[in-house]
């Protein structure tokens, strides 16, 4: 493997754990989940823009007018879907609500042959069949946890997360000839716009009165290392990787995610839990590889 490779899979691997870490630092952030979003909408923003300037790259007005109107769509859905991401952690577990949000890829696999007319394989069927029925068994509704109102309240903000990320996934099929960079800037900023006037009619700006120091850093840790940062670990891997060795290290970040579930906050998955954790991450994880490397 050449230092470059390796030097990508580092970078990408940082980026998931990063991103599976997200979950924890959303329980100590009293803020509502409409300005969490916003939060991380700006400073990643910034941080990214940052980024491009120090790098000397040049923003590609002409790229973005000619997909803004996608781009601007699929930033909002962005946006809506990290608000129903951080609800989800507020009403059930890191572990489900990240494991719903996981559901994301069979959401794709599901709606992609009405809207990209792509072929409906065997393989894709058995394991969007697979994992659903192990979504049912993180659900807990084979050993009564799903009777629990916050908990369900959890999982279905946890779908709807994951509805509206495999719409952002599916719009980007359709944005063409824009780098990486300008894409997530745009997106990212639109994310924030968006969710902004909410955040102000549902919340209002009292909540950042009341923020301790900790809180304050905690909140500025999510927009800074887990969108700023992660995103350009991210980016900055993806021209040395295939696209198959991205999506398989993708899953780096649900299964640390409730590694972090259970060693940091305690919570217990249960038997039923586990084995539907292994089944919607197997099933996904195995839709994507193609069978073509090594």
């Amino acid at each position: 493997m050449g230092q470059d490779k390796k030097s990508a899979i580092i970078k990408l691997s940082l980026s998931m754990l990063i991103f599976g870490s997200i979950g924890v630092f959303r329980r100590y952030i009293p803020l509502s989940s409409a300005w969490m979003a916003c939060v991380r909408g700006v400073i990643g923003t910034v941080f990214l823009f940052c980024v491009v300037a120090v790098s000397k790259k040049h923003v590609d007005k002409k790229a973005i007018k000619k997909n803004l109107l996608l781009l601007l769509i699929s930033g909002a859905a962005i946006g809506v879907n990290w608000i129903l991401l951080f609800e989800s952690y507020r009403y059930t577990t890191v572990a489900v609500a990240t494991l719903c949000y996981y559901m994301a890829p069979v959401i794709v696999i599901l709606l992609a042959p009405f809207l990209l007319k792509e072929k409906m394989t065997v393989k894709k069927s058995v394991c969007a069949a697979v994992a659903i029925i192990g979504m049912l068994l993180v659900s807990g509704i084979f050993d009564g946890g799903a009777a629990n109102i916050g908990s369900g309240k959890g999982i279905l903000f946890g779908l709807g997360a994951a509805m509206f990320y495999a719409s952002a996934v599916l719009l980007n099929k359709f944005i063409k000839d824009i780098s990486a960079y300008d894409k997530t800037i745009m997106q990212l900023g639109a994310a924030a716009i968006v969710v902004l006037p909410y955040s102000l009619f549902t919340s209002g700006v009292q909540e950042f009165t009341t923020l301790t120091l900790s809180q304050i850093l905690l909140l500025l840790a999510v927009g800074i290392v887990h969108t700023g940062i992660a995103y350009w670990l991210y980016f900055g891997s993806m021209d040395k990787l295939s696209g198959q060795t991205v999506a398989v290290y993708s899953y780096i970040d649900p299964a640390f995610a409730v590694v972090l579930s259970v060693a940091v906050l305690g919570e217990n998955p249960g038997v039923l839990g586990i084995i539907g954790a292994v089944l919607i991450l197997g099933s996904t994880l195995f839709s994507e590889w193609t069978g073509k490397k090594k």
